[in-house]
């Protein structure tokens, strides 16, 4: 009990907090084309300034070891179950019966993907303490950013618009991405001997605005006077918050009694709401970005719930 008490303390108020305040400023705008600018601008800020600064900072100081990957391997693992279920679920039953490929590919794509950085990372930092970002940071780079950016393009083009002409080419958008170049030099600079303290933790610093500024845009990206329950969207927040967490659980506990703490830190990753990135997909491919937005919403929510049971299964230690 006094552990679920910290957890919704420590992690849960701030987080909540910081949603309602982006909720909060979204409907003071108005909708329209201030918020919409105001949104791009902060995600840029996040992309180009702050995400990179903590990758930095991170890669510079965190020896990599078979252990830290064995977390994108099994939130790998989570997230192709996810995909397999849920396109049988939009595609074979009459779940998806009356939706179009487009709506269809957008819910498959938040049913997938975590957003394990953001929200993933204060909750492992209160389970394993100061460092546990790690987990987080190379399950990024190793697992989501990969998998989004050939499998997740593929169902946004294939399964969804069918757009032959829509598919950009995945590797010169990876390597212009800044995250992807932090990432490496801080590899560089930590295995070269190269890696200065004051600038790292420099770097650390200005990297610890990432979470709240992105949180506070979650809240701003959430519909909240359009958050319908449909069914469709709750099945699938239902798959991305318990399926993958629980089948990787299972075969976690196949290959050991105690589970070590890479094992259980990929049981947070796999249980984290949908990420913001399927958003940015959906309009970038033309598939349904509203039905995405209505997932990004449904799963947060329903993250305050799905946890704390999580945590009482015994999942997190």
């Amino acid at each position: 009990m006094n552990a679920l008490v910290g957890l919704m303390v420590q992690v849960m108020l701030p987080l909540s907090l910081l949603v309602a305040a982006g909720g909060w400023w979204a409907a003071r705008m108005g909708e329209g084309r201030d918020a919409d600018v105001l949104r791009a601008q902060l995600n840029r800020l996040v992309l180009y300034v702050f995400y990179p600064a903590i990758l930095f900072a991170v890669a510079a100081s965190t020896p990599i070891s078979l252990d830290l990957l064995t977390v994108p391997f099994l939130v790998g693992v989570g997230t192709l179950a996810n995909g397999a279920l849920l396109y049988m679920l939009l595609w074979k039953t009459r779940l998806g019966k009356n939706l179009h490929d487009t709506t269809r590919a957008a819910i498959m794509l938040g049913g997938m993907f975590g957003n394990t950085f953001n929200v993933g990372a204060p909750v492992l930092e209160f389970f394993f303490g100061n460092g546990a970002m790690r987990y987080a940071i190379f399950n990024d780079m190793f697992m989501t950013m990969p998998f989004v950016w050939t499998l997740g393009v593929w169902i946004a083009t294939r399964l969804g618009s069918h757009a032959e002409g829509e598919r950009p080419d995945v590797l010169r958008t990876v390597l212009m991405m800044p995250p992807i170049w932090a990432f490496v030099l801080g590899l560089g600079a930590q295995y070269t001997g190269l890696a200065y303290p004051p600038l790292v933790q420099a770097a650390r610093f200005i990297g610890q605005a990432a979470i709240p500024v992105i949180i506070f845009v979650l809240g701003m990206t959430i519909p909240w006077r359009r958050l319908v329950p449909r069914t469709e969207i709750l099945v699938a927040s239902g798959v991305k918050l318990l399926v993958a967490p629980l089948l990787v659980w299972a075969l976690v506990l196949l290959v050991s009694d105690t589970p070590n703490e890479a094992q259980r830190a990929s049981l947070v990753e796999c249980a984290t709401p949908t990420f913001m990135t399927s958003l940015l997909l959906a309009e970038r491919f033309k598939i349904d970005a509203a039905a995405s937005a209505l997932l990004i919403g449904w799963s947060t929510l329903l993250f305050w719930l799905s946890l704390p049971l999580l945590m009482g299964l015994g999942l997190f230690g």
